[in-house]
């Protein structure tokens, strides 16, 4: 574990050199890993765990398409595929993947397996930070962990798979065995991270449904839609706006920001381009500043977690959530989106 100042301040991080994946087969060489629920982590942990030469198995409920999906993937009915008790009855690591409504639901079922010494292992800080609401309290006699993943199992699966790694929050809750840090970092390593920083289960959350809700998901469609629709009305065609609205940050911008930083794609931009964008970028933090305020107190008070637990209990959830992304699918910004994606290159 090494201190890295990232911008005056010292952060704990922890590399691939450092504790090599190697390593991290020694320290978990006599452990089975239990991945619980094949959703939306579920598939990229396990399948990079199993790929990195550890022992793993995976719980999901027999009949569901997420069965259907882990025997698609290699996962063996009775030897490494089972149903979520007896998977977490075998398990000395349980990987808890459900989403937090099924967590919230299963959680009897996986608290009567944890034993002394096993772990507990989450990717999301929601169940434990909020475990008043979620009623998720774990035996004294286990360790609790963390590996947040900063992005989609997808996502996680496909830089493995290009023999990159994506970055991870990592963070211990209850250490009943003294060894939990190092089954923590090493769990990290072998789902795939490029590199591992620390955190806690509250921080976790709190940074997490801020940027979900905010300018990872929330806040960037909000943008998105009102850019077009400006556009739009000022009489651009539907290609010209989703062009500059989208087409261009996605594919040629945030590369260069990803690579560089904001000020080496500034500065390698039209001079026309870099004074807007330094005389504008004040006015949108500053207009969009009191919304995240807001947003940040939502989360901290609870009533996001709230929110989420209340609709994704709900028997109507799924229906409800497909028609409002069918809304947005059928918008004239990403029904525009569709044809300039097959218009790509690449896809022609």
């Amino acid at each position: 574990m090494a201190k890295i100042n990232f911008g005056g301040v010292e952060e704990n991080v922890v590399t691939r050199e450092e504790f090599p994946l190697d390593k991290a087969r020694e320290v978990l060489k006599d452990e089975t890993i239990a991945v619980i629920g094949y959703g939306v982590q579920g598939p990229g942990q396990s399948l990079n765990l199993r790929d990195n030469g550890f022992r793993v198995i995976v719980g999901q409920r027999k009949g569901s398409k997420s069965w259907d999906k882990a025997v698609a993937d290699g996962w063996v009915p009775g030897e490494t595929l089972f149903e979520i008790e007896e998977a977490a009855e075998r398990g000395t690591i349980i990987q808890y993947l459900l989403s937090d409504a099924g967590q919230i639901a299963v959680w009897p079922t996986i608290k009567k397996h944890l034993t002394p010494g096993k772990a507990l292992y989450f990717s999301h800080g929601f169940g434990i930070t909020y475990k008043e609401r979620t009623g998720i309290i774990p035996p004294a006699d286990v360790d609790v962990i963390l590996i947040a993943p900063k992005g989609s199992g997808t996502s996680l699966r496909r830089m493995f798979l290009q023999g990159r790694g994506l970055n991870s929050s990592y963070a211990v809750f209850q250490d009943a065995t003294g060894h939990a840090m190092e089954r923590v970092i090493a769990l990290g390593i072998g789902v795939g991270s490029g590199y591992l920083f620390e955190t806690d289960f509250q921080r976790e959350v709190y940074s997490d449904l801020t940027g979900e809700r905010g300018t990872l998901m929330g806040a960037i469609q909000g943008i998105f839609a009102a850019q077009y629709d400006t556009l739009r009305a000022h009489g651009h065609t539907p290609s010209e706006a989703f062009n500059e609205t989208v087409e261009e940050l996605t594919q040629s911008l945030m590369p260069l920001i990803a690579e560089n930083g904001m000020d080496w794609m500034y500065a390698n931009c039209s001079t026309t381009a870099q004074r807007g964008a330094l005389d504008w970028w004040k006015r949108f933090r500053d207009a969009t500043k009191p919304v995240f305020e807001e947003l940040y107190e939502s989360v901290r008070s609870g009533n996001e977690a709230q929110i989420s637990i209340d609709a994704n209990s709900k028997p109507d959830y799924r229906e409800k959530l497909n028609a409002e992304l069918k809304e947005m699918r059928e918008s004239e910004m990403w029904q525009a989106g569709a044809v300039v994606r097959k218009l790509r290159p690449e896809n022609n």
